[in-house]
């Protein structure tokens, strides 16, 4: 199982790899990215950041003092050991990267990966889900009869929730198989040509 501080550290070398941010940039989109059930606060940031600095992962610029602020602005920058270690954990294909947390992250960067990863975690993610909604309609089905209508109802959720999912993933595995069977479009093809192919959703929040 992924721990939460690895978790952190992905979306973190992630970010970074699009641009510089401060800490409540960083905060504030990583917020987004985990959703709204799993807020990140600075007491579980900022000790990230530290053990990344450490690691040269990152490495922080304090900007200029601003008028209303004598104290100077930090800045998180990613350095080339953190480029390379996040296109490392991209490239890892193995159930971590379809756990929960994990596969969230992973998704919202997978255009930061090829084709084969993408679908072997896409894959991966939608075994594990149909394993766990077989788990569950089986233990429905055992104590239908023995919970009251609200647990049950609560139990019917849960199983509709998987199922959307797999379902979504079911849908993004057929586009990228689509985008892989299609054949590259000529550089001479206009604009329109080139966007008709099936496209992944950049993210899942």
């Amino acid at each position: 199982m992924a721990r939460r501080g690895d978790t952190i550290e992905l979306a973190v070398l992630g970010l970074l790899h699009e641009g510089p941010m401060h800490g409540y940039e960083l905060r504030k989109r990583l917020n987004l990215m985990l959703g709204w059930g799993r807020v990140l606060s600075y007491g579980s940031l900022y000790p990230a950041l530290k053990k990344m600095l450490r690691a040269n992962l990152i490495t922080e610029v304090a900007a200029t003092t601003s008028p209303t602020s004598r104290r100077p602005r930090i800045t998180y920058e990613v350095t080339e050991s953190g480029n390379e270690h996040f296109h490392r954990l991209m490239s890892e294909v193995g159930p971590t990267a379809w756990e929960d947390d994990n596969f969230d992250i992973r998704f919202a960067f997978f255009s930061s990966t090829d084709m084969e990863i993408r679908l072997r975690v896409l894959e991966g993610r939608r075994s594990r889900l149909q394993e766990r909604l077989a788990r569950v309609q089986g233990e429905l089905e055992r104590t239908q009869a023995e919970v009251n209508r609200y647990a049950a109802e609560l139990q019917r959720h849960g199983v509709e929730s998987v199922e959307r999912e797999v379902r979504w993933l079911s849908d993004l595995i057929r586009a990228e198989r689509g985008n892989e069977a299609a054949p590259a479009p000529s550089p001479a093809a206009p604009p329109a040509a080139r966007a008709a192919g099936p496209g992944i959703p950049a993210t899942n929040e």
